[in-house]
């Protein structure tokens, strides 16, 4: 693990860190904020989330992006680390009273310089459809909060459609919405459409067309956050319970499922090409998900408390390969993010297609993703052929890979020590755990779902989801909370307890749902940094900078290796 200095400043916050492809470093310059810098009060409010947006305007100047702090929202011209941030000017400034907006997601696929959707969800229930170009406000979902009374934990486009957006819920309950349909006077009457181990699917009983047009009743406790796949076909979903489920979004089908180590799931992200997932949360690790697979093949273990956020670095992930993989997205889609990854490589890739040309390998990846936690600190990590292909000496996986025995490993190990893929490893773990396809469904195949239940209501949705997607152009110290024991939903719905599955943590650790410690490579971080006061919420990769949020509400550009000119002036509106 790369570290500078001991003692004291390990403490200190740090400002610039090196990695392979060169040093990155913080750009004072470039930080957002609330306007008038007062110090906030964090304790007891949401997350601080950041969302950008590029709207390809004539200036050079598209990006923006859209922050919360407390209960004010913000919209800003994004410059990242091209020009000086004037924090003065925001596009758009919001202040709610009596609820607070905890997420938000902008529609890229409708976005121009004159317009842009904006949804933003809040702690009472509610979500809110915006443009903060136009500074009007469109519509307000849920707002009587009769289809639910909880947090919103999660919000996002249904990717392709320019109407479907997705929302989660601290009851544990996931909704689809239409822009273009009203929510009813009265609470939604529900029917099932589907049900299967820990989840179900209902649809919205009326009349008329209204929202939401789906509800999904997802595990135990809140449902922390979901992804959709790059190909936008699979949906990732991340629970309190501590267990991962992605399912097949169209189809309603459950794909496979994951346990963490212990405690609940914070946070997921897929890799760009969607062949693997990425979680963290109340364990302190990162657990990498094999899609194709359905299993764990590493942890990470470089964080000292719960991981916030986890995000892959599609600028910086290479990806060379002669044999056609099997994945989640199409072959164009695959062979675009080839190129795109080719593009912005770096000696990483370099050393790895000497590797590939030498020793006639047919794969040579190197997947590199980023975590954030409520330990401040910021942890990069490489995914690698070594890992990803286990079928090679202790030896040089030791040698080419961050693989480090677990001389620390987090509560609840069982051991310390890592059991490297090879000749002398245990036998390979089952190559799936996704539950038996007769006991995910009761409600038919997926034939019989389009045939008959989508025939007797669900018609609507079935169309918008598959045929209104268009093609797209790209894409401090805690307590430990073991919340398994005392969760319930919030929730006076009772539909929310069908078929909820009451699993014993104890019971899954060992199997291949949650393999032990010893059982799988233990990933080491390239860099593990300090660098806030506050616990880190939001951590995305973007071509030139990397982007990074605290709970005091302070947005920070860190620029990439050769693209932060010296001469720029370095300090603007200072903190106070």
């Amino acid at each position: 693990m790369a570290t500078e200095g001991g003692g004291k400043e390990m403490n200190e916050i740090k400002t610039q860190f090196t990695t392979r492809e060169g040093l990155y470093k913080l750009l004072p310059h470039s930080e957002y904020s609330r306007p008038n810098r007062v110090p906030f009060n964090s304790q007891g409010s949401n997350p601080v989330r950041v969302s950008f947006v590029n709207l390809n305007d004539q200036s050079g100047n598209g990006d923006r992006l859209c922050f919360n702090v407390g209960r004010e929202l913000y919209f800003y011209i994004y410059k990242g680390v091209r020009k000086a941030a004037d924090l003065s000017k925001p596009i758009d400034k919001r202040i709610y009273k009596g609820t607070q907006p905890t997420c938000h997601d902008f529609n890229h696929l409708t976005a121009t310089a004159e317009s842009v959707s904006l949804l933003v969800g809040f702690s009472a229930g509610q979500v809110q459809l915006i443009d903060p170009i136009k500074k009007e406000t469109s519509k307000l979902f849920n707002e009587e909060r009769l289809i639910d009374k909880s947090r919103v934990t999660c919000v996002r486009w249904v990717p392709g459609s320019e109407s479907l957006f997705l929302v989660a819920h601290a009851s544990g309950s996931m909704y689809l919405y239409n822009v273009e349909h009203t929510c009813g006077t009265t609470a939604p009457h529900y029917q099932l459409l589907k049900q299967g181990e820990s989840f179900a699917v209902h649809t919205c009983k009326s009349k008329s067309t209204r929202n939401p047009l789906l509800k999904w009743t997802v595990g135990e406790g809140a449902l922390n956050e979901f992804a959709f796949s790059p190909d936008g076909k699979f949906l990732a979903c991340v629970s309190q319970d501590g267990f991962l489920r992605v399912f097949d979004f169209d189809s309603v089908e459950l794909h496979g499922t994951m346990k963490s180590y212990f405690g609940g799931l914070l946070c997921a992200c897929w890799s760009p090409d969607g062949r693997y997932i990425v979680t963290g949360g109340e364990d302190d690790l990162v657990t990498v998900w094999a899609f194709g697979d359905c299993r764990v093949i590493a942890r990470g273990h470089g964080h000292r408390s719960w991981v916030s956020v986890v995000a892959f670095d599609p600028y910086t992930t290479s990806v060379e390969e002669s044999d056609p993989m099997e994945f989640s997205g199409s072959d164009e889609d695959f062979q675009d993010l080839l190129h795109f990854g080719r593009d912005r490589a770096n000696s990483t890739q370099s050393r790895l297609s000497k590797r590939n040309s030498a020793e006639s390998r047919p794969v040579s990846v190197t997947y590199r993703f980023g975590s954030v936690g409520q330990d401040t600190q910021l942890c990069l990590w490489d995914l690698t052929e070594d890992i990803l292909f286990p079928h090679q000496p202790l030896s040089r996986a030791r040698t080419h890979t961050n693989v480090m025995n677990a001389t620390s490993p987090p509560a609840g190990s069982t051991g310390n020590s890592v059991a490297a893929p090879g000749n002398s490893a245990p036998p390979p773990l089952p190559r799936s755990n996704s539950l038996p396809h007769s006991t995910v469904s009761s409600a038919g195949s997926k034939s019989s779902v389009a045939d008959g239940a989508l025939a007797a209501g669900v018609s609507k949705f079935a169309t918008l989801s598959l045929h209104d997607r268009k093609d797209r152009h790209h894409e401090k110290d805690h307590k430990r909370n073991h919340s398994m024991g005392h969760i319930s939903s919030k929730s006076s719905d009772k539909l929310n307890l069908v078929t909820k599955a009451k699993t014993d943590p104890a019971k899954t650790l060992g199997t291949p749902l949650c393999p032990r410690m010893e059982d799988v490579p233990l990933l080491e971080p390239l860099i593990c940094k300090k660098i806030a006061h506050e616990r880190l919420t939001v951590l995305i990769f973007l071509e030139d900078c990397i982007v990074t949020a605290c709970q005091e509400g302070f947005i920070c550009t860190w620029g990439r290796p050769g693209k932060v000119l010296e001469t720029r002036t370095l300090a603007v509106c200072p903190r106070t």
